[in-house]
């Protein structure tokens, strides 16, 4: 009769380690599968916001950053540029941006929060190709229009305020991404006016 609770001992023992080792071979597996679900480091950073120096950006010049995997062309505006903008709103597609191609707080002629930056995704919007700025010689693309952008594939034309001219294949004004005005130099690309 004493080998009868050594034997329930025994038996308790086993079963509370069986349980114990059960439990952590259960959170060694249950630790990888959970944290597969959160996003990974380069997924994070591909749609994490780009900031963007503007200082050193000359008149009439484009620089290109990546922001969300899709380059984004920054392009400082010479007056005349400007002045431009509005003398050719009869050739544009949609010259009030009525298409929300941007967000609404730049939803005017120069499609940006200060006139002289503009911001754009460099991707068509016919069938998806990064169109070629023209700073000098768009004329030869569209009469009468010093500067712009031609896509090569299809023939689309924008101005210089990314708006669409008429009778050519892509049929929206090219995207102008959220952004906001870090300090005078630097702009964060990526995240809405007045959100950082």
């Amino acid at each position: 009769m004493s080998n009868v609770p050594l034997n329930l001992g025994r038996r308790r023992f086993l079963t509370l380690s069986t349980a114990v080792v059960g439990g952590v071979g259960v959170a060694f597996t249950a630790v990888p599968f959970i944290k597969s679900w959160s996003p990974s480091a380069k997924a994070k950073a591909a749609g994490a916001p780009v900031e963007v120096d503007i200082s050193k950006i000359e008149e009439g010049q484009l620089i290109r950053v990546i922001w969300q995997g899709k380059p984004v062309w920054v392009v400082r505006r010479s007056a005349e540029t400007l002045n431009e903008l509005s003398a050719i709103a009869d050739m544009l597609r949609d010259p009030e941006s009525l298409e929300p191609q941007q967000p609404e707080y730049i939803k005017n002629i120069y499609r940006s929060i200060k006139p002289e930056i503009f911001l754009a995704v460099g991707i068509c919007t016919h069938l998806g190709c990064s169109p070629t700025y023209l700073p000098d010689s768009f004329n030869k693309e569209v009469k009468g229009v010093k500067s712009g952008f031609f896509c090569p594939c299809h023939g689309s034309k924008f101005d210089m305020a990314g708006r669409v001219f008429k009778s050519v294949p892509a049929p929206l004004n090219l995207v102008v991404p959220p952004y906001t005005y870090i300090n005078e130099d630097r702009i964060l690309v990526g995240t809405n006016e007045g959100e950082s």
